[in-house]
């Protein structure tokens, strides 16, 4: 995990979609947040542990999904060869919330997340102001191409935050509401089923997507359900 010192930044943006307006000041306190993202390895052990559903039913991992690079072989959960260190998708949301709290850590919030991607100095993507390329961030690509978590370390935030950028959006715990990001207004209220948010930017998506205050406003995100472009990390 990486340390984000306690302080404010500025969030979202005053020049890119309406869900990032306005910018504003937020202030976060210090927090520690996962380098990179939670792997299709890591979360076969996280099911062998816990299982594939919640004790209410929810369901944690989408298990009969083509996109899914983890399954049950002779009643053991396993990533399938050659995918252990990918970012795992088609985890719900629900399911990155139970991976987080069983390995003792939790969901970052949107703040958390995208001051540990930007920094305090304002830059539009985790490395600066530079425009993507394929040495920074897996993006534009193909259905279900990601690659392995740590791959773009010319990429890394401020923090030292990999994957930040492309290669698979993020869940947040935060609830998709408008700005400005009031941690008081309901948006942490963790029991409500409600659409939650997603950073970061998927393998799939176009260049424009990858800033760090892009909330993927276009992203399919039902919580009971995983997706093929979403994974997650976890803070503490």
């Amino acid at each position: 995990m990486v340390r984000i010192p306690a302080g404010a930044f500025l969030m979202g943006s005053n020049s890119g979609p309406e869900d990032e307006r306005p910018q504003h000041r937020v202030e976060v306190a210090e927090f520690f947040i996962d380098r990179t993202k939670v792997t299709n390895g890591q979360f076969a052990q996280f099911l062998n542990a816990v299982g594939a559903l919640s004790p209410q039913g929810e369901k944690y991992f989408d298990i009969d999904d083509n996109d899914a690079r983890v399954h049950r072989r002779d009643g053991k959960w396993s990533a399938d060869a050659g995918f252990e260190n990918n970012p795992v998708v088609e985890a719900s949301w629900y399911g990155a919330f139970a991976y987080c709290k069983f390995v003792g850590k939790r969901l970052p919030t949107e703040a958390e997340w995208e001051k540990a991607a930007r920094g305090t100095d304002g830059r539009k993507y985790p490395w600066g102001d530079e425009p993507p390329d394929r040495t920074r961030a897996h993006f534009g690509a193909g259905w279900n191409d990601l690659k392995p978590v740590g791959s773009f370390p010319k990429g890394a935030s401020p923090y030292g935050l990999l994957d930040a950028a492309g290669n698979g959006w993020e869940w947040v715990s935060s609830a998709y509401q408008s700005y400005p990001y009031n941690p008081k207004d309901g948006r942490e209220d963790l029991a409500k089923d409600v659409v939650r948010g997603t950073r970061g930017g998927g393998h799939d998506v176009r260049a424009d997507e990858l800033t760090t205050t892009h909330r993927g406003r276009n992203v399919s995100r039902n919580p009971r359900g995983g997706h093929h472009n979403i994974s997650f990390r976890c803070a503490r």
